[in-house]
């Protein structure tokens, strides 16, 4: 029985697609930098310090660009995730990518502190692959506690969104706890279900680090 289990999961995995499978066309268009037919001192060069206008001044490596995701520090398995924008402040939250045996990217895990919404202490958005079954839900198990199950909110290009509240109490049994289990179930494969691990390791640390939205 172990055995079968384990190898309809492994078929399972075989059916997904790894996450963000996305095709990113970039479309390069190079300035044309016309050339005046009036004489040369009817053009006004710039001036010290300003750009040419259409030309790309560039960047240091590895520094995020606003719209991109990086990650500001690391605590065990949790990364604190911001994303850039042209503010002072970055919004963050704690992410953890949950893989097959195989290192595969196939579910992304985020979640961020909420201030003042009842009794829902933290938000979490759950990305899975697009072939999931939708109708089956998505289970998630902390530990050994008895597990819940929470609705799809919508699909996108990069995959389908869980969107969870949890409660004082779950954040509590995520702190003590060593994992989590995250479960779907593969479209191609409705008999089946994919058991995917969300480590622990280092909750705490970035629970105490990560943004708190006012509701």
């Amino acid at each position: 029985m172990v055995e079968q289990r384990q190898r309809n999961t492994n078929d399972g995995y075989s059916m997904f697609r790894t996450l963000l499978p996305l095709s990113l066309s970039m479309a390069l268009a190079l300035p044309a930098l016309a050339q005046d037919s009036e004489p040369a001192e009817t053009a006004e060069p710039p001036t010290a310090g300003e750009a040419v206008p259409g030309l790309d001044m560039g960047s240091e490596v590895g520094t995020p660009q606003p719209g991109e995701r990086y990650s500001r520090e690391k605590h065990g398995d949790w990364d604190i995730a911001c994303l850039k924008t042209d503010g002072e402040t970055d919004p963050c939250s704690m992410l953890q990518i949950m893989t097959d045996p195989e290192g595969n990217p196939i579910a992304e895990y985020s979640l961020f502190r909420v201030e003042g919404g009842g009794q829902v202490a933290a938000a979490a958005s759950i990305v899975v692959p697009l072939e999931t079954l939708l109708p089956a839900r998505l289970t998630i198990a902390i530990d050994d506690n008895p597990a819940k199950q929470y609705q799809y909110t919508f699909c996108n290009p990069i995959g389908c969104v869980a969107q969870i509240g949890l409660t004082a109490q779950e954040i509590e049994l995520m702190k003590k706890g060593a994992k989590a289990t995250v479960s779907l179930v593969p479209a191609p494969a409705p008999d089946q279900r994919i058991d995917l691990d969300l480590s622990l390791t280092g909750f705490t640390a970035a629970y105490d680090k990560v943004d708190v939205v006012s509701n």
